[in-house]
């Protein structure tokens, strides 16, 4: 856009969208718990050393990120001669999912997947910006009772969510576009030290 044309949209406009959501989504990542993200990297990095497999949930954009981070894990995080992630993501067998949401009903989609697979000490990842999708806490309840490893990705007050999760990384933002932008800095940040981790982890 032309100088000239974006002086024009902006003298349309109370304030600078672009400015404004910029500068509040830098104040948001700077406010995330660096402890808490510290408590996730070692969950998964326990899991990948005892060969553990890791599922993750979420629906819309949430489910978006889910395959994102389930493709960070399997494949950038992966360093030569050593073991590899185990990492799914259970929003993406569509055939699947809609058999159960047919057959059953939607909240089911996530925790009938685990049914089939999960293991102790497994670990299942709920991302739900509200932290009050169903489907997603209904795996994160059935994960706590099969004893895996639970952590959540949620925004603004973290829900139901955080409350159920072992470990909760929250957004504070109520925001919902900031809040899955914030999920995925999580999955990079995450998995980039994972591999600095993994680089470095001798037997």
């Amino acid at each position: 856009m032309k100088t000239s044309e974006r002086e024009r949209v902006l003298n349309l406009l109370v304030s600078d969208p672009v400015e404004d959501y910029l500068t509040k989504m830098a104040e948001t990542v700077a406010s995330i718990s660096r402890a808490k993200i510290w408590d996730v990297v070692n969950a998964l990095y326990s899991a990948w050393r005892a060969g553990k497999h890791i599922y993750i949930c979420g629906n819309g954009g949430s489910a978006a990120t889910a395959s994102h981070m389930t493709n960070d894990l399997n494949k950038l995080v992966n360093v030569k001669g050593k073991p590899r992630f185990k990492a799914v993501s259970l929003s993406d067998n569509i055939p699947l999912i809609t058999a159960w949401a047919n057959d059953s009903e939607f909240a089911n989609i996530f925790v009938q997947q685990l049914k089939n697979f999960i293991d102790s000490e497994d670990i299942v990842i709920g991302i739900s910006t509200s932290g009050l999708s169903e489907n997603v806490l209904r795996a994160i309840r059935y994960a706590n009772e099969m004893n895996a490893v639970t952590i959540g990705f949620t925004g603004d007050d973290g829900g139901q969510l955080k409350l159920l999760a072992d470990y909760c990384i929250l957004i504070p933002d109520e925001n919902i576009h900031r809040q899955e932008d914030g999920h995925l800095i999580l999955d990079h940040l995450i998995s980039a030290t994972l591999h600095e981790l993994i680089l470095k982890f001798q037997e």
